[in-house]
């Protein structure tokens, strides 16, 4: 393993798991503070991008930014406010249901104004282009730009939550409703509040995603899945632990996808001899590239067997 391809790689996994760490901090916050799982989560993610699109074409990119994630988070409660709190004194079956079925909605709905196939949504002339090349490899603006949105996001969520006078009163919500509601202070809008925030932290995922990656329909079913594993590893409810768990996610899956060495070459240099005759040789001949894919929920698995509650967890249910 060369030096460039250590650190274009790492530079990769750390845009790619800061990217994750933005899906899922809204949807940490959201569990954290409600005790809900939300389905429909990545479904906003994939909404944001497509907003982020239309008005790219209205207003260009810059206000967009700040515009579609307000849109999306105002979806979010409105979601809230008028479904997801009707059902949700029925238990977690029904709050599961109701943001699954809205997944399909927003999915439907997507397909329904902006088409089946891919649309151009393209990153602005700013971000354009290689920020830096290192040894002859070029890395772009556009991942850099995602750092730093994540970066910054994750500052000003730490300072709303522990610094400022709503950000103990959704804290004090969480471990003490009635007392907080004793205090005159509206729980339910708190709620609604935290569900509409975490909707727009998804919706600025997608806005400065899309044009990374691609935007279409299938984007939210690409991450639906990877959100959660990322939520389970860090710990169900912490911040902290989705936000570690989003960059060694991100770094695992970068160098194994650029890795094309078989799993027998790697057992064959640790010295276990292995050969056709093997048990399992049509296996061992896979590339670490090819088994890529399935290496987050391997380490889901190996997580919940060995730390159930997550690499920083404290929440039990």
């Amino acid at each position: 393993m060369n030096l460039e391809f250590f650190v274009i790689s790492l530079l990769n996994g750390v845009s790619y798991g800061l990217l994750l760490f933005m899906l899922s901090s809204g949807l940490t916050l959201i569990f954290s503070m409600m005790g809900v799982l939300n389905f429909a989560h990545a479904s906003f993610y994939m909404l944001g991008a497509y907003v982020a699109y239309t008005l790219s074409g209205i207003v260009g990119f810059w206000p967009a930014l700040f515009i579609a994630p307000l849109l999306v988070g105002l979806l979010g409660a409105g979601f809230e406010r008028f479904s997801l709190r009707r059902v949700h004194k029925f238990g977690h079956v029904p709050e599961l249901l109701v943001t699954f079925g809205l997944s399909y909605l927003i999915l439907e709905l997507v397909q329904l104004v902006w088409g089946r196939s891919t649309v151009p949504y393209g990153l602005p002339p700013q971000l354009q282009g290689p920020l830096f090349t290192l040894y002859g490899t070029q890395f772009p603006k556009s991942r850099s730009f995602i750092m730093l949105v994540a970066l910054l996001m994750l500052l000003s969520v730490w300072l709303v939550l522990t610094r400022t006078r709503i950000g103990l009163v959704i804290q004090a919500a969480l471990k003490h409703p009635e007392m907080v509601e004793a205090l005159g202070h509206n729980v339910p809008r708190v709620f609604m509040l935290v569900f509409g925030g975490g909707a727009a932290l998804a919706g600025l995922a997608g806005v400065v995603g899309g044009n990374t990656y691609v935007t279409e329909p299938a984007m939210a079913a690409s991450v639906g899945s990877i959100i959660f594993v990322v939520v389970v590893v860090g710990g169900m409810g912490s911040l902290a632990g989705a936000f570690l768990a989003s960059l060694l996610i991100g770094i695992i899956q970068t160098f194994a996808v650029a890795m094309d060495h078989s799993l027998a070459s790697g057992l064959q240099a640790l010295g276990v001899a292995v050969g056709e005759q093997t048990f399992g040789w049509e296996l061992l001949r896979l590339t670490i590239s090819q088994v890529a894919p399935i290496l987050p929920y391997l380490f889901l698995v190996l997580i919940l067997i060995f730390r159930p509650k997550g690499l920083l967890g404290t929440r039990e249910d």
